[in-house]
Parts: C-alpha cells; sequence; structure tokens
C-alpha cells in the first residue's frame, strides 16, 4: 500500500499575521509549510526546498513579487499564487503575464485559496504524469476531440469556427490557468490583434452560446473580470 506525500508549499510574505493565517490553514490540510519573508530569500527556498506549489505576495520589502515570477520562471514551472492586497486589475494582468498560475486578492478565504491549490496541484500532478495532453477533453456534457478537431455536446455535433476552435483549445492547454486577454489574443490571433480585446469578448461570447448549458451562467468557460479567462473543467472544491 502506497501513502500518499503530503503537498509542500513555499509562503513568501513579509506580514508575520498572513504568514501565520496561512500556514496554520494548509498545516490544517496536511500539508507541509516552508516560509520567506523576503524575495531573496523566497528564491533560495524556492530552490532548495523544491515545493510543489508557491503562494506568492506582490508586496515584498526588497523587491516586486512580480520580479519573483520571472526569475522563477527563468528555471522552474512551479505552480504560483499570487496573494495581493492590490486592487488594480492591471496589476493581476502583469502578475498573470508574468507567468504567475493564479490569482488571489486579499482579504481572502481559507476555503477558496485551498481549493485553488488543489486545482495548481492536480494540474502538476498531471503534467507530471502524463507527458502529452490527451486526444479528447472531456467537461460536463462537452467532449473534445483535440486531434479530430470535434466537438460534442451530448449526442449533439458542435460545430465551431477555426477561431474558436483554436480558442476552445488555448483554454483547454491552460489547464485551468487564468489566461490573460494579452496572452490569448497572442495564442489564437497573433501579435498584431494586441490591441483589439473585443475580438475575444465577441468569440468568446459566441463559444459560450455554443458550449454552454445556459450561456448567461457560465459554468466551464469562466471570466476573470477585465483580467482574461479560463476553462473550469470541474468545480474548485
Amino acid at each position: 500500500m502506497t501513502t500518499a506525500v503530503a503537498p509542500r508549499i513555499l509562503l513568501i510574505e513579509d506580514d508575520a499575521s498572513i504568514r501565520r493565517f496561512v500556514r496554520l490553514a494548509l498545516e490544517d490540510e496536511g500539508w507541509q509549510v516552508f516560509e520567506a519573508e523576503t524575495a531573496k530569500r523566497g528564491l533560495i527556498e524556492a530552490a532548495s526546498r523544491q515545493p510543489d506549489a508557491v503562494v506568492l505576495d506582490l508586496g515584498l520589502p526588497d523587491a516586486d513579487g512580480k520580479q519573483v515570477i520571472t526569475e522563477l520562471r527563468s528555471w522552474s514551472q512551479l505552480p504560483v499564487l499570487v496573494l495581493s492586497a492590490r486592487e488594480r486589475e492591471e496589476e493581476k494582468v502583469a502578475a498573470l503575464d508574468a507567468g504567475a498560475d493564479d490569482y488571489l486578492s486579499k482579504p481572502f478565504g481559507v476555503p477558496e485559496l485551498l481549493a485553488r491549490l488543489r486545482v495548481m496541484l492536480r494540474r502538476r500532478q498531471l503534467s507530471h504524469q502524463g507527458g502529452a495532453p490527451a486526444s479528447q477533453v472531456s467537461f460536463g456534457r462537452v467532449v473534445v476531440d483535440l486531434a479530430s478537431h470535434e466537438v460534442r455536446r451530448g449526442d449533439e455535433v458542435v460545430h465551431l469556427t477555426p477561431i474558436e476552435f483554436r480558442l476552445l483549445a488555448a483554454l483547454i492547454a491552460g489547464q485551468g490557468r487564468v489566461l490573460t486577454h494579452r496572452q490569448l489574443l497572442l495564442q489564437v490571433w497573433g501579435p498584431e490583434y494586441l490591441d483589439r480585446p473585443h475580438y475575444l469578448r465577441v468569440h468568446m461570447a459566441n463559444l459560450r452560446q455554443k458550449i454552454e448549458e445556459n450561456p448567461a451562467q457560465p459554468q466551464f468557460l469562466m471570466t476573470e473580470l477585465q483580467v482574461g479567462y479560463r476553462l473550469s473543467l470541474k468545480p474548485l472544491a
């Protein structure tokens, strides 16, 4: 019989009270927690501890958290969940564009923090196990065959335009990560379309009409307000 190894989480946060709050929440789940209160120490801990995920504050005393993400991404694909009191959408977009996997604004609840980390850990485990993504991906009643470009909802074939299929495929490849408007415009249309975010809104609305049971209340093609979109393959919890 095998015993599951407890996830190892690195928490980079300069506020001692928040570090204690997050540590206790994660340890209550049986997870291991390592702490750092500066960017420099956080990068050292990331390299030496080899955690399964990083929880990162943007407002560190010796560097902006986005610099930590950029440095991490130069040598690691560790999942990074940003925690920050910064409410400007530009900050969220910049952190995600730098390579963060997700963003949670302070104040936040423990259930949402744990749920987002579980999603990141599942994604990391699948990437280690699976190598190349499976040809077929399903969510709800929808089945997408990435090889044949066929999409079905229940027994019905869903006819997508080439742009709609590329958009859906990009969200599937993101494996639940938030993809910013910039990232999606680059992947689906190309760099010459970065100043045309309305293209993305129109095609996402069309895609929801074809994919979602209730496009007005989407369950899978989720909006991160003023930031981007994510594909939710299953509920966060």
